[in-house]
């Protein structure tokens, strides 16, 4: 992975903090983050921004969870402003700890507090255990956990690692109302050269419609299904210029120099006012797609070959 240089820091990674948080957790597991400064920011945007800024040469940021889907807060700041890449992405397990100050009890809990995309995954427990708690949303579950520290709620949902960092203890742990609940993050940089391809990657891209017209939608939808690729992910998100007005963050199956993939990128900037190529690198799960017959890159390389042969007289 090739993470183009920042001019003020290139040795600096920053993520979604503060100190605590299930981004950090999931920076750690990069073996690149045992010799980078690791630098908490208070928001999605913020950590962003410091890339964008060259204050830091890469941001850990959550970009979609399993039971919730795609985290807007990335998904919006990737598709606008100053253009980034995404060059890795990591999966991590969710679990919760229930985190309050020494000495509390269950049923002093009045007060509760945690990331919005947290409270989905807590929210049967949550019922269960204590129905009348007042729940307020927190900038990370780390904040959360730092907020109940200092008084202002009676506990939080974090990961257990939060709790000796703020000198919490947890009344209950390895929380979750899904089974199996995961979390994905993406490794983020200035635009540079594309990670090289893998045979098991990703494709990462926003796109805008040019018209609201019935179809639309598909009509963009087929430039990826005649050519056999398979987006694992695709949702709709307001572009900010007025009611209706949409762009569509996908991920899609294989590299951009898989001719499938690069054929039907091309394919949208034909017929889109706009398309942000956000990335191809290495899938975390490491699972190849499966290509079905006739859009592998050797079949693109015979039909392209056989062309030529056809405007030469040679078939």
């Amino acid at each position: 992975m090739a993470i183009p240089p920042s001019p003020l820091s290139t040795n600096r990674y920053t993520y979604l903090g503060p100190e605590g948080t299930f981004t950090e957790q999931a920076l750690r597991t990069l073996p690149e983050a045992a010799t980078r400064e690791l630098v908490p920011s208070v928001s999605v945007p913020a950590a962003l921004d410091a890339v964008r800024n060259g204050e830091a040469a890469a941001a850990l940021v959550p970009i979609e969870n399993s039971v919730e889907g795609g985290i807007t807060a990335t998904l919006d700041e990737l598709a606008t402003g100053q253009p980034l890449m995404i060059y890795r992405e990591v999966l991590l397990p969710i679990a919760f700890a229930f985190l309050v100050r020494p000495g509390t009890k269950l049923e002093d809990v009045k007060t509760v507090t945690g990331h919005p995309a947290a409270q989905p995954q807590v929210r049967r427990w949550l019922a269960e255990h204590l129905p009348t708690a007042h729940w307020e949303s927190a900038a990370s579950n780390a904040d959360g956990a730092r907020l109940v520290q200092e008084g202002r709620f009676d506990a939080a949902f974090a990961g257990e690692m939060a709790g000796p960092l703020y000198g919490l203890e947890p009344l209950a742990t390895d929380i979750h109302d899904t089974a199996n609940a995961t979390t994905r993050f993406v490794l983020v940089g200035r635009p540079g050269r594309t990670s090289a391809r893998t045979g098991a990657d990703k494709t990462s891209a926003v796109f805008w419609l040019g018209d609201d017209h019935p179809g639309a939608l598909l009509e963009l939808l087929q430039e990826f299904a005649v050519r056999g690729v398979n987006l694992t992910r695709i949702e709709s998100r307001p572009t900010g210029n007025g009611l209706g007005q949409y762009c569509f963050s996908v991920d899609a199956e294989g590299h951009i120099t898989d001719r499938r993939v690069g054929e039907a990128l091309m394919g949208l900037h034909r017929i889109c006012p706009q398309v942000r190529f956000l990335g191809s690198y290495p899938r975390a799960d490491e699972i190849a797609p499966q290509i079905r017959r006739g859009v592998s890159d050797q079949e693109f390389s015979e039909a392209a070959d056989w062309l030529s042969r056809a405007l030469d007289g040679r078939l």
